[in-house]
């Protein structure tokens, strides 16, 4: 049974993202505490991890940043911050969806299961060749990307974005585009993700990720892949 990790300081609102997802058929663990959350989160066998940002101890933002480039798990963080740079804050740190309270228990759940299926998926072998364009070589099989002869590590959204570029070079999609078939949901109100995986997909492969050759921004349009 795949066990999901709740670092929230409220029990209100810990005990029905418990309920709702207990009742959905996973095992759940509760912190409310963030130093206790860092540790589980990099210590326990999560499917996914459920994250508050105003936690004592240490904030979510800060849990984010310090598990993701260590634990490849979908982080949703779920918080009453609104505002447009908290949430990029959150996603730049590596969550993969900002959930804003007051949620719908049943549309958190659904998230839930479209993250853990998106990542199971992406983790599975690929039968597909390695993609090669100019200095960058794309290892579906192995999940790798190698730049200029150096293997970088994407996490998943990453990986699944630049793949998708790749795939269709030269072809210039929207946010709202990547965001559907990358993240498959509607793209109302998530689509700001977008640029953010774009600009740390760039940090890792681009020599200069401020003038990216590749990864190319079509000024009112969206995003491609410039061979």
């Amino acid at each position: 049974m795949k066990r999901i990790l709740i670092i929230e300081d409220d029990a209100e609102i810990a005990g029905i993202e418990r309920d709702y997802l207990e009742l959905a058929g996973y095992e759940t663990d509760i912190t409310g505490d963030g130093a206790e959350g860092m540790r589980l989160a990099l210590t326990g066998d999560y499917a996914l991890i459920l994250l508050d940002v105003m936690l004592p101890g240490v904030d979510g933002f800060e849990i984010c940043r310090r598990i993701r480039g260590k634990v490849d798990v979908p982080i949703i963080i779920v918080s009453a911050r609104r505002s447009d740079i908290d949430k990029i804050r959150g996603l730049g740190f590596g969550a993969d969806v900002y959930v804003e309270k007051p949620f719908s228990p049943g549309v958190l759940v659904a998230r839930v299961k479209s993250q853990i299926a998106q990542y199971e998926r992406l983790k599975e072998p690929r039968r597909d060749d390695t993609i090669r364009i100019g200095d960058i070589a794309l290892d579906p099989s192995r999940h790798v990307v190698t730049v200029r002869g150096r293997e970088k590590c994407l996490p998943n959204k990453e990986f699944k974005l630049l793949e998708f570029l790749m795939i269709n070079a030269d072809h210039v999609f929207s946010r709202e585009d990547l965001y559907t078939r990358i993240w498959g949901m509607d793209p109302i109100g998530n689509t700001a993700t977008v640029p953010v995986h774009i600009n740390r997909i760039r940090e890792a492969v681009e020599e200069d990720p401020a003038n990216p050759k590749h990864i190319v921004n079509i000024w009112g349009v969206g995003y491609k892949f410039k061979p």
